[in-house]
């Protein structure tokens, strides 16, 4: 089949003894427009989750609204490379150590 979130089966896994919902202080990490985000979906919340193709991408915030973000990442598609707008609820990002 190929579904939506199909081929995830060990993508979308959490680490050994780290199962369950998100920490209160995932949920209230403070993003503002421009700061660097690594898009890492977690599995155990179904809302707002991006694409598997995503997971694990960095992007750069481009809109901040109370529950989500917009972020903008790069995807090659063919020879070309096209900055996708996506919008991901807060519990799939972290802020990313790249800078």
């Amino acid at each position: 089949s190929y579904g939506y979130k199909s081929g995830t089966r060990h993508l979308f896994q959490k680490k050994f003894r780290k199962h369950g919902m998100p920490s209160v202080a995932r949920l209230l990490a403070t993003y503002k427009v421009g700061d660097y985000v690594d898009v890492v979906a977690d599995p155990a919340v179904r809302k707002g989750m991006p694409h598997k193709y995503y997971h694990g991408k960095t992007g750069i915030v481009w809109n901040v609204t109370p529950r989500g973000l917009g972020v903008i990442v790069n995807k090659k598609v063919g020879v070309k490379t096209l900055r996708k707008r996506i919008c991901v609820r807060a519990e799939h990002v972290k802020l990313s150590r790249c800078r």
